[in-house]
C-alpha cells in the first residue's frame, strides 16, 4: 500500500520528523548541506526506499508497493502528484547556538538554515521542482510552531494560555504509575476512595464523587438539584457554565438557564437575584427557580475571588424562595489562598461544590463534586447517566493527590508572578496595553488592547525575529489567547517560573516599542 509520509510522521521519532525536512528541502539532517534533489528519499524506520529520478529506471508506485511493502513518495515530476506535504507535528528538539552559517544547532535548525541560505538554494534550483515547491509552507510552519529561532538561539516559550497546560512532573508520573487501583464503577478503587475522603475533608462536605471532567461535575449538580424538568436555573451571564459548557443544562438537564448582569467583581446584584427568584413563585406562566449558580474564581472577571459575605447573602436569598446554590469552584483553591481561609470556610455558604484537579493543581484529568450524602449518591447515578462510570481511576486519582500536596504554596507564587507582571505592564506606561493591577487578585491578568487588534499582538508576542535577538539578547514566543475584542488574557501556572514572567514582561515591552515606532 502508499503510505502518506505524513501519516508515518504522525506517530515517528524526532529523527524521523528531521530526516523529512531534510528530505523536502534537499538538505542533509547530518551536515546542514545541501544535496541534489536527484536523489529523493524517504526515510520509514527502520527501511530506507530510494526512488531512482531517472524516468528510464523509475518504477510505478503499483509495483514497488507489491514487490517492496514500503512507503513511497512520486517523484517530483509525476503529474499524479497533486498536493504537497504539510509539517508533521512532532516535539520540537531546540538544538545549541550557533553560527547560522556553521551548521551547529539541532536537526530542525539546520534544515531551516540550509534551505534558507540563498546561494545554495540558487545552486540546487532543481530541488524547487515538485515535492520542493513545499519548502515555503513548510518553512513558515516551522517557523510558527518549532521552538528555534531564525538567530540560531533556542526559543524560550511562556505559556499563559490557561493553566489547564501543565504537564505531570516526576513526582505526579512515578505516583499514577505505581497507583494502587481497583474497579472504581464498584467503589473498589483505594486511590479514588482516599482522594475522595481527602477532599471532602479539605471542602467540609459530607462526600465527593470523582469525576471526569468539572463540567461533568457542574451538569451532574443541575440535574441533582433540579428535579423538575423546566425549572430555572439563574447564573451571571459570563460565567463559565453559561458561556462555555455548550449548553449542556439545556441540552441534556431539560433546564432553562436565566442569565443575570455580572458586576465587576464577578458577583450578581443581590435586588435583581431576588427579583428573578420570587418570578416564577406562584405564577402559572414563569419557570420556578430551584438553583443558583456562583462562580469562585471569576473567570471572566479576571480571576476576581468572590467575598464571603455575598455568598453568605446569595445563600439566603436562595433559601428563603426555595432554591439551593452551587458553586462552580474550578479555581476555588485560588479563591481560598487568595482569602487566606481554608476552602471549607467557601464552601459552607453552598450546597454543593465542584473542585478541579487540572488547573492549578497540575493534574492531567478529572474533578470531584462535594455535597450531602443522598446528593452524592444521586450524582452516582446521574454520572453512569452521563457515561462518566470509570474503573481502574486511581491512576488519575493518585496524580490529583500529588497535586494537592503543597498546592496552596505553588498557588502563592502563582499569584505573586502574575501580580508582578501586572505591575511591570502598567510601568511600561503604553498606551496600546493597560492593566490594573489592584484587579489582579488571583493568578489571571486581563490586558485591555487600545490601537492593535488583540489578536494581531498575540501573533507579535508568539513570534521571534532575529532583531529581537539583537537588541534583548533574547528569543522568547509568549502564547496568549484573545478574550475579548478589546483584551487578552494570561494565566499563570505552576510551569511559568519568575524568571519566565520576566521573560514574557520583557518580549512584551519590546513587541510595544516595535508597534510604537
Amino acid at each position: 500500500m502508499v503510505v502518506n509520509v505524513v501519516d508515518q510522521a504522525a506517530t515517528a521519532s524526532p529523527d524521523w520528523y528531521s530526516s523529512i525536512l531534510a528530505t523536502w528541502t534537499g538538505g542533509s539532517a547530518d551536515t546542514g548541506e545541501v544535496q541534489p534533489a536527484s536523489d529523493l528519499r524517504v526515510l520509514e524506520p527502520p527501511a530506507v526506499t530510494h526512488i531512482n529520478n531517472d524516468r528510464n529506471t523509475s518504477r510505478t508506485c503499483k509495483e514497488l508497493t507489491s514487490k517492496q511493502q514500503h512507503a513511497t513518495l512520486t517523484r517530483p515530476s509525476d503529474p499524479a502528484r497533486t498536493t504537497v506535504p504539510s509539517v508533521p507535528r512532532a516535539p520540537p528538539r531546540p538544538g545549541p547556538a550557533g553560527d547560522p552559517e556553521s551548521g551547529q544547532g539541532g536537526c530542525e535548525d539546520r534544515a531551516l538554515r540550509a534551505a534558507l541560505a540563498g546561494s545554495r538554494l540558487r545552486r540546487s534550483s532543481a530541488m524547487f521542482r515538485g515535492p520542493g515547491r513545499a519548502v515555503g509552507p513548510v518553512l513558515r510552519a516551522c517557523w510558527a510552531r518549532g521552538s528555534g529561532s531564525r538567530a540560531g538561539v533556542p526559543a524560550r516559550v511562556v505559556d499563559l494560555r490557561s493553566d489547564t497546560v501543565t504537564r505531570p512532573g516526576p513526582a505526579m508520573r512515578r505516583a499514577m504509575a505505581e497507583a494502587a487501583v481497583g474497579d472504581d464503577d464498584y467503589g473498589e478503587d483505594p486511590s479514588v476512595r482516599e482522594l475522595q475522603e481527602k477532599t471532602a475533608e479539605l471542602l467540609g462536605v459530607e462526600w465527593t464523587l470523582f469525576v471526569p471532567t468539572n463540567t461533568m461535575a457542574n451538569l451532574i449538580s443541575v440535574m441533582g438539584h433540579c428535579r423538575r424538568r423546566g425549572s430555572q436555573l439563574l447564573l451571571g451571564q459570563e460565567s463559565h457554565l453559561h458561556v462555555y459548557e455548550q449548553g449542556l443544562v439545556a441540552q441534556i438537564a431539560g433546564v432553562h438557564s436565566h442569565p443575570l448582569p455580572d458586576l465587576p467583581h464577578g458577583t450578581l446584584d443581590l435586588d435583581e437575584l431576588e427579583r428573578a427568584l420570587t418570578r416564577g413563585l406562584g405564577s402559572p406562566y414563569h419557570p420556578v427557580c430551584e438553583l443558583v449558580c456562583l462562580e469562585n474564581t471569576h473567570n471572566s472577571a479576571g480571576g476576581r475571588v468572590l467575598p464571603i459575605d455575598h455568598l453568605r447573602q446569595v445563600h439566603r436569598l436562595a433559601r428563603t424562595h426555595g432554591a439551593r446554590v452551587h458553586l462552580d469552584g474550578a479555581w476555588l483553591m485560588n479563591a481560598a489562598v487568595a482569602l487566606r481561609v481554608p476552602p471549607a470556610c467557601i464552601v459552607e455558604h453552598c450546597d454543593s461544590v465542584s473542585f478541579c484537579f487540572s488547573k492549578g493543581l497540575g493534574a492531567p484529568v478529572e474533578a470531584v463534586l462535594g455535597g450531602p450524602k443522598d446528593f452524592i449518591e444521586e450524582a452516582w447515578r446521574l454520572r453512569k447517566t452521563l457515561g462518566g462510570g470509570m474503573h481502574q481511576t486511581g491512576v488519575l486519582a493518585a496524580a490529583a493527590l500529588v497535586g494537592l500536596a503543597g498546592v496552596e504554596e505553588v498557588l502563592r507564587r502563582d499569584h505573586s508572578n502574575a501580580q508582578r507582571f501586572a505591575q511591570g505592564l502598567q510601568e511600561l506606561a503604553s498606551p496600546i496595553c493597560s492593566v490594573d493591577p489592584a484587579a489582579v487578585e488571583t493568578n489571571i491578568v486581563l490586558v485591555r488592547v487600545d490601537g492593535l487588534r488583540p489578536d494581531d499582538l498575540c501573533q507579535r508576542l508568539e513570534n521571534v525575529s532575529a532583531e529581537e535577538v539583537a537588541q534583548t539578547g533574547q528569543a522568547v514566543r509568549v502564547l496568549l489567547f484573545p478574550w475579548t475584542e478589546r483584551a487578552v488574557r494570561a494565566v499563570w501556572h505552576r510551569d511559568v517560573s519568575t524568571q519566565d514572567t520576566d521573560l514574557a514582561l520583557r518580549k512584551w515591552e519590546f513587541v510595544l516599542r516595535q508597534v510604537g515606532s
